[in-house]
């Protein structure tokens, strides 16, 4: 059985998936939950989005307020 502090982290991240994919189109949910890390995160918003990698990883720091993407 998962403890309440697990289950609220997934809840978390998914909702932080949700709001990744509706801020950023061009990554599809398959794309997102392929991603371990931010950075591999940043990473996608350079290369999908052609964001400057400085702007890309403010945006991820501000949405995710220093959670990860894996729960």
């Amino acid at each position: 059985m998962s403890s309440p502090f697990a289950a609220r982290a997934e809840d978390k991240a998914s909702a932080a998936a949700l709001i990744i994919c509706a801020k950023w189109s061009k990554l599809s949910k398959q794309e997102l939950s392929a991603l371990k890390t931010n950075d591999e995160l940043v990473a996608q918003l350079v290369t999908k989005h052609d964001i400057e990698k400085i702007a890309a990883q403010r945006d991820v720091d501000a949405l995710m307020a220093g959670c990860n993407l894996t729960a």
